[in-house]
């Protein structure tokens, strides 16, 4: 329908809201105190602890970005290789929908990763920096 297609701006607008507010919340609990653990979890699981300010970046950097709608494709780029790497190092083990308390499936992730897909090829749309400075931020959506 023609009149859905002229609120597709919206929608971009909505999955970059969501997913940006979603990753600056946990970018924040670890930049305001969470760092020393989360790095320890990470060289626990064999990643190198300093990869946690990758994760911080593409969380709490990446987050900011998209809310403002800038640079939108790539930073669901890193939020996507972030999720990926959730996914498949802490939750896949415990199934989509987890396997008991403290053990958190990868439904959560999976949904963010899909958002962030998703933002990489249509971009921040018309309704962002990216759309005032770049024309209309990359976004295939009908103007």
């Amino acid at each position: 329908m023609r009149a859905l297609d002229r609120l597709q701006p919206l929608a971009l607008l909505a999955l970059r809201l969501a997913l940006g507010a979603i990753m600056i919340s946990h970018g924040a609990q670890k930049l305001f105190g969470g760092m020393p653990n989360f790095m320890g979890m990470l060289n626990k699981m064999g990643i190198p602890g300093w990869m946690g300010y990758l994760v911080l970046a593409a969380e709490f950097g990446g987050g900011i970005l998209l809310v403002l709608g800038l640079l939108t494709r790539l930073a669901a780029l890193s939020m996507l290789i972030d999720m990926a790497v959730a996914i498949f190092k802490v939750h896949l083990s415990n199934g989509l929908r987890g396997a008991g308390p403290g053990k958190a499936g990868y439904e959560f992730p999976l949904a963010c990763a899909a958002i962030a897909f998703a933002l990489i090829f249509f971009g921040g749309g018309p309704i962002s920096l990216d759309g005032a400075f770049f024309r209309g931020g990359g976004s295939s959506a009908r103007k």
